[in-house]
């Protein structure tokens, strides 16, 4: 499970990397507006505070391999989290980098379920 964890990680990582530079502009597209009133803050805000904290999950992932029943379970809570953004997109129609098709953003969604999968056997496995 430890390769598992690593490519997660990974993942996350470079997801929110994307979040910082080169996608941020084009990720705000896929901020529902509920959330800025909810979160009493901006879109750019959402994509920026996102990004960091999959920046931390992943660094955390690989760091603090002990806690990977908790970091596990963040990560999986965070993909919750964000889905309803991924909803808001794929009714929208919005482009986002990457996510330029209807095709793309309707498997983006049928994505997100595996991806929580996958944090909780990260989560739930024992490291080998």
């Amino acid at each position: 499970m430890r390769v598992l964890r690593w490519l997660l990680a990974a993942l996350l990582v470079a997801a929110g990397v994307s979040h910082l530079t080169w996608g941020r502009r084009g990720y705000r597209i896929v901020v529902p507006d509920w959330a800025t009133r909810l979160l009493h803050t901006d879109k750019d805000a959402i994509v920026v505070g996102s990004g960091a904290v999959e920046i931390m999950l992943g660094a955390g992932l690989v760091a603090l391999p002990r806690e990977r029943v908790r970091l596990g379970a963040a990560v999986a809570a965070f993909f919750v989290a964000v889905f309803p953004g991924n909803v808001h997109q794929w009714q929208t129609g919005r482009s986002a980098p990457l996510l330029d098709t209807d095709t793309r953003r309707f498997v983006r969604l049928l994505l997100q379920p595996l991806l929580l999968v996958w944090a909780l056997a990260v989560a739930l496995s024992p490291e080998r």
